[in-house]
């Protein structure tokens, strides 16, 4: 770190300042070798500085990667350059790296290249979830005229065929029996689209999320996951999360029905994982409030299936969205409204093989509970729920 220290700052100062930046930082001779890098640097490559320095920024790089041609252009014209979304993605440091590039000239050392990289991941994941809310929250003013509009005159329709039904012949009964049966089918596609209409403040609490996941796991396997290999792979020390332990039973029941429904067709190879972990990083402001909680519980629920198409994934948790032949799509648009208004964020990353539905949540905290009962009985009282305020950032 020295050599690039030294520009910054003379001594160990300017070292610490950028072994403390969170971005990876390279420094890279005229003739392409690696002269310095950062501790974020070495961790995103998963190389130390020394094994770095023995290599050019070809042999790290992908072959025809953007970056190789920016670092030229730079050189040559002398000014920095930003490039967004780069796919640096190597079979050893993951496959699906996406950055933010600043490369930039240092005036110091003519021919020298500084390069600064931004991971993607954690800001894709604050936008998407933000559109996902924004996708649920929409559905609730259809699901209130749905309501009023369509099960009224619904219920006159299945009276009527039941009052023809009873003088009517057996080839015709199957007719009105047609009638009532796709009948009660709308009436329970419109009943699940109400829920996004509940505004109602939720009851949270402390949460034991292994007990939750262990009461998910006997309901699926004494019924849709019977013959399929449910494992689990647990932090015991994990505290307790800020939740509705019914809601949350609710969340983690879709998504192993939908990991059970993924492998139905794998016969013996078929496994749904369950995990919980500690990943300290992630920080987004509480619905209702205006304070930022942190939200390093990590849950996840695992399939061995086919994977979801890649054109659904970017708009897999919005309503009416799904792969299955007679789905509604409103399983994961629930799941996406249920997290988020627990102030969680769920996300999805599915290759063949190795599909992750992945659920960040806060951490109880007897005052932040207090603050949330409080903030959403003065909700209730000036006649609804406050509007949420959302704000991520990285906490270091």
């Amino acid at each position: 770190m020295n050599v690039l220290a030294n520009h910054l700052n003379h001594g160990s100062t300017g070292e610490a300042i950028l072994n403390a930046l969170p971005n990876p930082v390279l420094l890279v001779a005229p003739d392409g070798r690696i002269v310095d890098a950062n501790i974020a640097a070495e961790s995103f490559f998963e190389i130390s500085n020394q094994l770095l320095q023995r290599q050019s920024l070809e042999e790290l790089i992908p072959f025809g990667s953007p970056l190789l041609a920016l670092v030229d252009q730079v050189r040559q014209k002398g000014n920095a350059v930003n490039e967004y979304k780069v796919d640096l993605g190597t079979p050893k440091i993951g496959v699906d790296r996406q950055v933010d590039l600043h490369v930039a000239p240092l005036a110091e050392k003519p021919g020298h290249i500084v390069i600064m990289l931004q991971e993607r991941s954690i800001a894709d994941k604050m936008d998407r979830q933000l559109t996902h809310r924004s996708a649920a929250r929409s559905v609730t003013a259809l699901a209130a005229m749905l309501a009023h509009e369509i099960k009224n005159p619904l219920s006159g329709i299945r009276g009527a065929a039941q009052l023809l039904e009873q003088a009517a012949s057996m080839e015709d009964r199957q007719l009105t029996r047609l009638i009532c049966d796709e009948a009660d089918r709308i009436v329970t596609l419109v009943d699940r689209m109400e829920v996004f209409g509940d505004e109602r403040p939720v009851a949270r609490g402390p949460v034991n999320i292994h007990s939750v996941l262990d009461h998910v796991k006997r309901l699926a396997q004494s019924g849709f996951a019977r013959n399929i290999r449910v494992t689990e792979e647990y932090d015991p020390s994990l505290p307790p999360v800020l939740a509705n332990q019914d809601q949350l039973i609710q969340v983690f029941l879709n998504l192993v029905k939908n990991a059970a429904e993924a492998v139905a067709d794998m016969g013996a190879d078929a496994e749904i994982q369950l995990t919980t972990a500690f990943r300290p990083g992630v920080r987004l402001s509480l619905p209702g409030t205006k304070s930022r909680v942190s939200l390093p519980l990590e849950f996840c629920v695992r399939d061995n299936g086919p994977g979801v198409p890649e054109d659904l994934m970017p708009n897999l948790f919005d309503p009416f969205v799904t792969t299955k032949p007679t789905g509604s799509g409103l399983g994961l648009a629930l799941v996406a409204k249920i997290v988020g208004d627990h102030g969680g964020i769920i996300e999805c990353e599915s290759q063949p093989r190795r599909t992750i539905f992945r659920v960040l949540m806060p951490i109880y905290k007897p005052i932040a509970a207090e603050h949330v009962r409080t903030t959403t009985e003065t909700s209730k009282s000036a006649g609804g729920p406050g509007t949420p305020t959302h704000a991520s950032h990285r906490e270091r």
